[in-house]
């Protein structure tokens, strides 16, 4: 069941790519590849804290 809102999942995609492209420009650093993360969080719909802490910023799932 999905637990992030519209707003949450473009931000954790922006965020994700953002760090990914650390990966291959600036500093160039394998830290870059937390932004796996985010970006599988917000292309799925789904985070594993929001469910263990109860949390949800989706509209549909607080029905």
């Amino acid at each position: 069941m999905k637990n992030e809102g519209t707003l949450d999942r473009m931000l954790r995609v922006i965020l994700g790519l953002g760090l990914l492209s650390l990966t291959v420009i600036g500093p160039i650093t394998a830290w870059g590849y937390v932004g796996l993360i985010p970006l599988l969080t917000g292309v799925l719909g789904v985070c594993p804290l929001y469910k263990l802490f109860g949390l949800s910023t989706c509209p549909l799932s607080s029905k």
